[in-house]
């Protein structure tokens, strides 16, 4: 896919609204097709937006997590789907770069990426470990300067359409299910039979399907780091605070909708201020305490990225767990209260007001690592860990 003669402003901002443009021409098919956002995602490469976060001696851009975020509401206020796509890709690829840097073949992989615009998964989930990403069944197998690995995946988003796939599993037959590595499988080297289709109310367009995965690498294609460290100090923060900012560019989205329906109705009414008005002003206040928790979490991260030992503190994955809690909660209720707005306009489908999509999408917000799981692991670090009553931290 080429870039058009006029797409001479190449900032970051600038390419994620091309391929925002792109994603919501076809949000509502890839909606109610279940597909996977093949146009969005095409755009995404051809803007090399999927290299960003690598860094520039690699060959990407260094992006910061900040600009990341951006892109994800960006994207998220077009097609929920693709930025969740885009947004997945990007946490795993933010393992690479904080991670993989002390293994020739990551840096390597990571020179690939950005020249090719490679688009990875994750297959973190297991078939009776209950979504707890933590713990694994399966077990690599090493074999001399080869690794062979087997692993029953209830889910792998995108999958069928991924040039790799990062998997988790033990890191030997002996090893406790706690005892885990990651391992990168670039296509060719794996196949992947469909076990579980991907038929749900929302985020239909991620094609999270299960997949009995099997795959057969060179052994230096394992991270080097356990993946504890990898989970603890880049995983728990950028799938918390990229996936809020994707849910924050769907309410945000829903609220713009709201408030061209509400001037709208402002315009017949000779100046009487219009019934959904109030639930405007409440809307538009909770978006911005939504958009306040992301932009301080992602300064808490990017404050914490400086000390190995307060992105593994008790405090951190607190206050990171807070961020996701908030944000999954909150963007319910200013969508709902967006519908209302809209009323019969928001509740229809094909209307400018049309809100089903982004109601459908946002609830998937809540069951993306269970809130009752995020919860129950925060009340046990709160039991030793005192909270942080500060405003200024």
């Amino acid at each position: 896919m080429s870039l058009p003669a006029f797409a001479a402003d190449m900032t970051l901002g600038a390419r994620a609204h091309r391929v925002a443009a792109v994603a919501a021409e076809f949000a509502d098919r890839v909606d109610r097709d279940g597909r996977f956002p093949r146009e969005a995602t095409d755009a995404m490469k051809a803007e090399r937006l999927l290299g960003i976060q690598i860094p520039t001696a690699f060959g990407g851009e260094s992006a910061s997590i900040q600009e990341i975020a951006e892109v994800c509401s960006i994207l998220g206020q077009a097609c929920a789907a693709s930025a969740m796509v885009f947004a997945m890709h990007q946490i795993k690829v933010s393992s690479l770069v904080e991670h993989g840097s002390e293994s020739e073949w990551h840096k390597d992989f990571m020179r690939e990426l950005a020249s090719r615009q490679l688009l990875v998964a994750s297959a973190t989930t297991e078939a009776g470990i209950g979504g707890n990403m933590r713990n694994s069944i399966c077990a690599i197998e090493i074999d001399g300067g080869t690794c062979r690995l087997t692993k029953d995946a209830t889910v792998i988003s995108y999958g069928a359409h991924a040039d790799a796939i990062m998997v988790t599993s033990r890191s030997s037959e002996k090893a406790a299910p706690t005892d885990q590595v990651m391992t990168v499988f670039k296509r060719g080297q794996y196949t992947i039979d469909k076990t579980v289709d991907w038929d749900t109310l929302g985020m239909r367009g991620t094609c999270s399907d299960g997949f009995l995965f099997k795959g057969e690498a060179p052994a230096v294609q394992i991270f080097p780091k356990p993946f504890a460290e990898i989970a603890a100090q880049s995983m728990l923060a950028t799938s918390h605070l990229w996936w809020s900012s994707v849910w924050y560019g769907i309410a945000a989205d829903a609220v713009q909708r709201a408030q061209s329906f509400v001037r709208a109705a402002a315009r017949k009414s000779n100046g009487a201020v219009p019934p959904g008005a109030t639930r405007l002003a409440e809307a538009s206040n909770l978006l911005q305490l939504l958009k306040a928790n992301i932009v301080a979490g992602l300064k808490t991260y990017a404050d914490a990225k400086a000390d190995p030992d307060q992105l593994s503190s008790m405090a951190f994955s607190i206050a990171m767990n807070n961020v996701k809690l908030a944000s999954s909660e909150t963007i319910l209720v200013i969508i709902n209260q967006a519908m209302i707005i809209c009323g019969i306009m928001g509740y229809k489908n094909g209307t400018p007001y049309s809100l089903g999509r982004h109601l459908r999408d946002a609830h998937s917000a809540q069951l993306m690592i269970s809130n009752d799981r995020i919860l129950g692991n925060t009340s046990t670090m709160l039991l030793v860990q005192k909270p942080d009553t500060s405003l200024i931290g």
